[in-house]
């Protein structure tokens, strides 16, 4: 198996996080589409293309009670803290950052959970098995809108205008950024350029290949791209 497969989730911009400790022999991806079948007179049946799905991933494991040999990971908790943390996500009911890296393909998404069912099975010396269904989650807020009431003569119209923009935040992104523990591409994207799905210009400005980016050395000073960062 790649020294490159693994699999982390975290929690409140990495605030809580745990890799996977056993990688689950396959993850189930469905990119699946919103395409609908009608049947139309003189037509016959016709399909109709809508926007896609959300993608949705899934995967099953266990959480160790035992010091396996096939354990990946270097930090390994007790088998109820990870169904435990899980559980405390959930009942959040805010999305969580699910980040997988893999020979031929990596995932970085923020997603939501669910469904997570466990079992603890006789015999297995405390081991928990789990299967996890992750979504793919998407921000959004609602706008705000401005209503004013315009006279005109006798009758009054009411006109609905879109609320002000966010504003930009002047403060200037710095052009490189030294490394500290604990830090990653993901954590410097999210607080410097305000945006963490831009850790992957970082990676491809620095040349850093997907095998680095899980060992980069504490004091490496990044390039970072240009520009402000959203409030």
């Amino acid at each position: 198996m790649s020294n490159s497969y693994g699999i982390w989730l975290s929690f409140n911009n990495q605030q809580e996080g745990f890799q996977i400790p056993i990688n689950p022999g396959e993850i189930e991806v469905d990119d699946g589409s919103n395409s609908s079948t009608y049947d139309v007179v003189g037509l016959g049946e016709i399909n109709v293309i809508k926007s896609p799905k959300l993608s949705s991933f899934a995967f099953s494991s266990i959480f160790p009670a035992q010091a396996y040999p096939f354990i990946s990971s270097t930090v390994v908790l007790e088998p109820s803290e990870y169904k435990d943390m899980i559980g405390k996500w959930m009942a959040t009911k805010r999305p969580i950052r699910f980040i997988f890296t893999g020979a031929s393909f990596d995932i970085n998404e923020a997603v939501s959970i669910d469904d997570f069912t466990w079992k603890e099975v006789a015999g297995g010396g405390g081991d928990i098995e789990y299967t996890l269904k992750l979504k793919k989650y998407v921000f959004y807020s609602a706008q705000r809108m401005n209503v004013s009431t315009r006279q005109a003569g006798a009758a009054a119209t009411q006109v609905i205008q879109k609320g002000n923009k966010p504003r930009q935040n002047d403060r200037q992104t710095p052009k490189t950024h030294k490394l500290t523990p604990g830090e990653n591409l993901w954590t410097i994207a999210k607080r410097e350029l305000g945006d963490d799905s831009k850790w992957r210009e970082i990676q491809r400005l620095n040349g850093i290949s997907d095998a680095q980016l899980k060992k980069l050395p504490v004091g490496m000073v990044l390039k970072l791209p240009g520009g402000t960062a959203n409030v």
